[in-house]
């Protein structure tokens, strides 16, 4: 079950972070295309906006991507549940929320 929950949001990120890098290409290859300067153009904060929106939200993804993937690999080892600071068992509520937590709320 848990195992099938952390598959489910891999994919979940995977797919996000897909359509999160292609939205940025369009935007980079629509700018490309452009010579509107985004320093003296009145669209330009909207644009750079949108830019760094994308990049931090693609980031945001793969860093999720690589969160579950850490987890299914702690629960292949059979160290998932465990703090990796104190080492004591994380509550069941914290991995009902964050099921690739790392530590222990007290840890956290």
């Amino acid at each position: 079950m848990i195992r099938d929950e952390l598959v489910r949001l891999r994919a979940s990120a995977e797919a996000e972070a897909a359509t999160l890098a292609r939205d940025l290409e369009a935007l980079f290859d629509a700018s490309r295309d452009s010579n509107a300067d985004d320093e003296h153009d009145p669209e330009g904060a909207t644009i750079g906006f949108e830019r760094a929106q994308l990049t931090a939200l693609l980031a945001a993804a793969r860093e999720r991507i690589a969160e579950v993937g850490d987890a299914l690999r702690r629960l292949d080892e059979g160290t998932y549940g465990a703090c990796e600071r104190c080492g004591k068992p994380i509550g069941g509520e914290r991995l009902e929320v964050r099921p690739f937590a790392r530590r222990c709320m007290a840890c956290a």
